[in-house]
């Protein structure tokens, strides 16, 4: 039997590293976008810097995703290909990481945790889903689940960029053509 520390587990390596990104990330990307930008000036850096209340929301996102994730692999006994899926992702995430930080030559938000938490914990509870029989993802499946990451983690952020956009940037206009559909409006123009 799976123990809960492998699928519950999950969930709380995962809050353990998103707490350094919740305290890091908005502060990171305005102090460190001069350097960047001059170092690598093809990178749209303007586009990647967040607030703190962008973070917050897409931190809580992401924790519904990992907590539902979660929630599938107990249930399962591991076997949900969702929780295998966020398991392998959360893994290449900290690998993520650690080339972020080379790359830039530097400290990047979850650099610290990404190497005692993400990836041990992504290791060992891939040892211990073999070690209890589970038929783990691989071949066209476990590409399909890590192809996945950047798809969520754009959709996290996208809805996250909506979510927290200023109010006056949004305006609701009553669209009486459309039976009742509302239109958005952003700084005068239709978006």
């Amino acid at each position: 039997m799976v123990p809960p520390a492998v699928t519950w587990g999950l969930l709380a390596a995962w809050a353990v590293h998103d707490v350094e990104e919740l305290a890091t990330m908005a502060g990171w990307t305005r102090s460190a976008r001069p350097r960047l930008e001059e170092r690598l000036p093809w990178v749209p850096w303007e586009r990647l810097e967040v607030s703190q209340r962008h973070v917050n929301v897409a931190v809580g996102l992401m924790g519904g995703v990992m907590a539902g994730a979660s929630a599938l692999g107990a249930r399962t006994g591991g076997r949900s290909p969702v929780f295998q899926a966020a398991l392998l992702g959360f893994g290449a995430h900290g690998v993520m990481h650690l080339a972020q930080a080379a790359v830039t030559r530097g400290y990047t938000p979850g650099a610290v945790t990404a190497p005692v938490v993400v990836i041990p914990f992504s290791v060992w509870a891939w040892r211990r889903l073999r070690a209890e029989g589970v038929p783990v993802r691989t071949g066209a499946s476990g590409w399909a689940g890590l192809a996945a990451l950047p798809v969520v983690l754009a959709g996290v952020h996208a809805a996250a960029h909506v979510l927290t956009r200023p109010r006056s940037d949004r305006a609701v206009c009553s669209d009486t053509a459309g039976a009742g559909r509302t239109r958005w409006f952003r700084r005068g123009r239709r978006s």
